[in-house]
């Protein structure tokens, strides 16, 4: 069993910026497909009015930078009508170096705590069940909750920080236009990086395209 580190911390600054980007490239290259766009979501991510600094931390070990998460607003248009703000989390992301050491659950267990504490009820994330349900997140479905496409993804979970605040906003949930990727603009963004080899068949990757698929039509 790998010993583990004693890492700290702390709210990303301005000059953390190349460092997390590397980092977020690192943790996710060939993971999901080859190459990786997370890298370049988080670079457009930091200029749009949606991201919040205050959620912005990094993990710290030896004064490198092992780990990062960031969140951004996103809102869930209800069947009643109303738009109600809550949190997406992500990218998180942890050097593969250190992963398997609990830096990331303790990321979000510990922003989760500050976004409580600053009036939101709610993360969502689309991510690996296997990993998110084992720091706190359910099905998006439980709480009749979709896709901004009308649609119940396994994906697609949430993280309650109040416990009866979804049981009455059902409805399609959104994220900020910026995840949409522009894949010009990322390879036009990854050449300011080292050249990194794009590899297919990596055994996560048809485990993703899998799950992509994982869906179900809603119906009223």
């Amino acid at each position: 069993m790998t010993e583990k580190i004693d890492f700290t911390l702390r709210n990303e600054t301005v000059a953390d910026y190349s460092a997390t980007e590397n980092l977020t490239r690192e943790a996710f290259w060939n993971q999901f497909a080859p190459g990786c766009a997370e890298h370049y979501l988080l670079h457009k991510i930091r200029d749009i009015d949606a991201f919040i600094p205050e959620l912005d931390f990094v993990a710290e070990y030896n004064g490198q930078i092992i780990g990062n998460v960031i969140y951004t607003k996103s809102i869930i248009k209800t069947d009643s009508g109303k738009d109600i703000s809550v949190l997406c989390l992500g990218p998180i992301s942890v050097l593969p170096k250190y992963q398997g050491q609990g830096i990331g659950t303790k990321l979000i267990k510990h922003t989760q705590q500050i976004a409580y504490q600053m009036g939101y009820q709610a993360i969502f994330i689309f991510g690996d069940p296997a990993f998110y349900q084992r720091v706190g997140f359910v099905p998006a479905e439980k709480y009749q909750i979709r896709t901004s496409d009308n649609i119940f993804a396994a994906a697609h979970q949430v993280l309650p920080l109040d416990d009866g605040f979804l049981l009455d906003n059902a409805g399609r949930y959104f994220e900020d236009p910026q995840f949409s990727i522009d894949e010009k603009a990322v390879e036009k963004f990854d050449q300011k990086f080292p050249p990194k080899e794009k590899i297919v068949g990596i055994k996560s990757q048809p485990i993703f395209k899998k799950l992509v698929k994982m869906t179900k039509e809603y119906h009223s």
